[in-house]
């Protein structure tokens, strides 16, 4: 299988060569989207549009965010979630069907996350108790607003990024086991709240082998992917090595996965059964930097040829493209990227930095990125697009206006 042939196919796996909706977007393609990447991952950062509203942007366009919102942390009876939190790939959105695939994590995490929590259990011993026993009273409900009611005052965490309070910590350790879980969001706060509340009788009652689960995980890794190195497959829910590959000697026995040769891959590639390599992928993307097309770095070099690193805990003077960088996807190809921040007070989308790839045609790539850049501040609410100076596309983007 040619490198060319393996990006097309990966491409097709993760949505991008459907082609895009013509009418109104509704749950119908939210499902499809979710039958594609399978999770959609979290991240706090919001300095041009939350992680987890983007790539569903990316693959269909314009479509209202209240969307996600209602998927994910509302419940009436006519629409019942279909999003639910967990760690999978890092913090995600995972299919509310998916959560029991991984209660074999929650039963380690209670291992692990006490262990890492050792001296929060001995110096509060009845903390998590106490939380636990708060949110059934109180649920769903902020760790901030739990700190006040359980007394706070308590001690604080220390580290580079996190400086959580022993209640944050507790309502922490008590997600990671399951034991809670996100029952709504306000901005972008975790109200804790019991998953008997949040997840359907029938989901909480299911609860297969490891063996299993990992399994099944492996093939939605799979089947997100289109082809895919073992570390690849293992990357998508953070599998272990072991048990990653258990599972995919045994989909490789079933039929299921189809050992591969990529061109220029050092290692054996495997091809889910249902992926299709398409001729040719057109159209056009930018991709925030926790799409799940790109988010494993190695990947997106040997798929496309671009190396890609994100740059938000580099010193600024030492950044080479910016703080908060999205590739630009045109015609199956990463040609350019550009550094981005969503300004709501001037109402500007503004383009910190625009940067074409060393062998980017960049009378091809400036009218297709100006109007995506275009496109985007309209789904943003923005008024328009301002360029500042860096980067060799900077000054042709400020020429062409983008539609």
């Amino acid at each position: 299988m040619s490198v060319a042939a393996a990006r097309r196919t990966a491409l097709a796996a993760q949505g991008f060569a459907d082609g895009r909706p013509g009418g109104g977007i509704d749950r119908r393609h939210l499902r499809r989207f979710l039958e594609r990447t399978k999770l959609v991952q979290l991240d706090s950062v919001n300095v041009a549009v939350r992680a987890h509203y983007m790539p569903l942007y990316s693959r269909i366009g314009c479509y209202p965010r209240e969307l996600i919102d209602k998927a994910a942390w509302s419940h009436r009876a006519r629409q019942p979630r279909l999003l639910v939190e967990y760690w999978a790939h890092e913090a995600s959105l995972i299919p509310v069907e998916d959560w029991p695939l991984l209660r074999w994590r929650m039963r380690r995490h209670g291992g692990s996350w006490r262990t890492k929590s050792r001296e929060l259990l001995e110096r509060a011993p009845g903390l998590v108790d106490d939380v636990l026993a708060a949110v059934k009273e109180s649920g769903p409900v902020g760790a901030g607003a739990l700190e006040t009611e359980l007394g706070g005052g308590r001690k604080r965490g220390s580290g580079p990024w996190w400086n959580r309070t022993d209640t944050k910590q507790a309502c922490e350790l008590l997600f990671a086991t399951g034991e809670l879980t996100t029952g709504a969001r306000r901005g972008f706060e975790r109200l804790y709240d019991l998953p008997e509340r949040v997840l359907p009788a029938e989901v909480l009652a299911r609860d297969p082998e490891e063996d299993d689960a990992v399994r099944a995980l492996v093939e939605r890794s799979a089947h997100a992917l289109g082809v895919a190195t073992e570390s690849d497959l293992r990357d998508y829910y953070r599998l272990g090595a072991a048990q990653c590959g258990q599972a995919t000697a045994e989909l490789v026995e079933e039929g299921v996965l189809e050992p591969v040769a990529v061109h220029g891959w050092s290692k054996r590639a495997y091809r889910h059964k249902a992926a299709r390599t398409p001729r040719a992928v057109t159209g056009r993307a930018l991709l925030c930097p926790f799409d799940p097309l790109i988010w494993q770095r190695e990947r997106a070099e040997r798929l496309f040829g671009f190396r890609y690193r994100i740059e938000i805990y580099v010193p600024e003077p030492r950044r080479v493209y910016g703080y908060y960088v999205f590739p630009f996807l045109l015609d199956g190809e990463l040609v350019a990227r550009v550094d981005l921040k969503a300004d709501r007070t001037a109402g500007l989308l503004r383009v910190r930095g625009a940067f074409a790839e060393a062998d980017g045609d960049v009378g091809r790539i400036v009218p297709e990125l100006a109007d995506a850049l275009g496109d985007m501040a309209r789904w943003l609410g923005l008024a328009g697009v301002a360029v500042e100076e860096r980067g060799d596309l900077a000054r042709p983007l400020r020429l062409k206006r983008p539609r």
